[in-house]
Formats: structure tokens, sequence, C-alpha cells
């Protein structure tokens, strides 16, 4: 009897040993199956934020897991939108557009990648063109066309004067004069090479302009230079965008910098 007994619990022990062994191994291979069907969770908000400046809805913002994706639009006082961009990715794409209070649009600019590229345009409010300006990369090109309230096309922008002191002779000293034929004072000068059709401001240079003159010396140096200057105005115009004219003005020197 002693004996039988003995023989049972060495048999339960074995049997509780083994399925034991077998438990922890199907254990490791669910743990194993999880590993391999993890999804990284969002990492921030989906969905449609608003936000306000007191009771006033000021504008609001589609969002993917944190990032803007989808429609943005910004908000007039009185609630009327005023703004939309499309976004991908956080990044402005599509057209953005702006709207007059009674809700047409007055602009429509074109963006990829987060930056204007292609030919912004303006509207009255009947819907007929005011002006398309070009952009590059998010710089202006030399395409520009702005018409009045009745189709025409403006073309009475003013020309730029440009005067001459040479004093070369004397001190070394070559000096340009320019201002608009028109006397007009909203205009800014610079110079640089715009032979590319591009106005990019990181590489030109500010020519000093008071009252709407602008004065450029320039100076007898002891090494060869362009015998040419290229000069661009941005001038004000009546709608509020800036039309650029270029002017390429020969030296009669080619030691002047």
């Amino acid at each position: 009897m002693k004996l039988s007994t003995g023989m049972l619990l060495l048999s339960l022990t074995l049997m509780i040993f083994f399925a034991g062994c077998g438990g922890g191994g199907n254990s490791k291979g669910e743990a194993q199956a999880t590993t391999d069907t993890t999804s990284v969770p969002d990492t921030g908000y989906t969905g449609i934020k608003q936000y306000f400046s007191g009771n006033t809805i000021i504008k609001e913002v589609t969002f993917k897991n944190g990032v803007r994706e989808g429609l943005m639009r910004s908000f007039y006082n009185g609630k009327q939108v005023r703004q939309t961009f499309w976004y991908e990715n956080g990044l402005r794409e599509d057209s953005a557009k702006w709207y007059y209070l009674e809700g047409q649009v007055f602009r429509s600019t074109p963006y990829d990648r987060d930056t204007i590229n292609g030919v912004q345009q303006q509207y009255f409010k009947n819907g007929r063109i005011k002006a398309r300006l070009g952009f590059e990369k998010g710089m202006r090109t030399f395409f520009f066309e702005e018409y009045a309230t009745d189709g025409k096309l403006i073309d009475d922008y003013p020309d730029v004067i440009i005067n001459i002191r040479d004093d070369y002779k004397t001190n070394g000293t070559y000096k340009i004069s320019l201002e608009l034929s028109n006397k007009a004072s909203k205009v800014k000068y610079y110079r640089g090479d715009f032979s590319t059709g591009i106005y990019d401001t990181s590489i030109v240079e500010t020519i000093k302009t008071v009252n709407g003159v602008g004065n450029l010396t320039l100076r007898k140096t002891s090494a060869a230079t362009k015998p040419s200057v290229q000069i661009l105005a941005e001038i004000l115009t009546r709608y509020g965008n800036n039309y650029l004219l270029v002017k390429k003005i020969d030296l009669p020197y080619n030691d002047l910098k």
C-alpha cells in the first residue's frame, strides 16, 4: 500500500513538471507573436482643432497624428472665412486663398512644399482678374500684370531716370543717381545680377534711397570689373504690389566697383 502511494506521488510530480514545461513554451511563442505585430501608436492629435481669442474663433486646423494635414481656415471677427491653406504632412500645398469680407476670393497663391511657386492671382470683388505675379521657388520673377476694373491691362508704370556724375579722373568716383519719371517716392533700388529673371533678395545690394532718389557711388579699384551694372527698381503700385523694373547701365571704365 505504501509502495503504491509513492508511485502515485511520483507520477503526479512528473505530470506537473512536464505540463509546466509545455506551458512555458506556449507563453514564449505568444510573446514572439505579439512583438511581430506591434504597431507604432499615434504620436499626436487627429481631428480639427479650433483656436479662440476670448469667445471669438480665430482659426481651425486639421491634424493627423499631431501634424497639420488637410484644411486650415482663419476667420474675420464676424466668423467669415479670411484665409484657407491646404496642408500635406505639415507643408502648404496647392492654392492658398485670401477672401474679401463679403466672401469673394481676393488672392490665390500656389504652394509647392511650403514654398510659393507659380503665378499668384488677385481678383476684384466682381471676380475679374486684378493682378498676376510670377514666383519661382519662393522668389519673384519679372512676370507681372495688373488690370483696371474694366479688364484693360495697365501699362503706364513710371520709368527710371538715370543721372551720371563722372569724377573718375579727379577722384576716381562714378556716381549714379536714380529717380522715377513721375517723381514718386514709393520705390526701392537694388544692385545685382538679374539676368536669370529671378529677384533673389539674398544676393542683391541695397542702394541708399531718400525721398525716392537712389544714389550709387562706384569707385576705382586695382582689379578689372564688369563694364556695366544692373539696377532694379521695386516700385509700389496703386494696388499695393511691387512692380520690378531692371535697368542695365553701361560703364565707360572697367575697374569700377
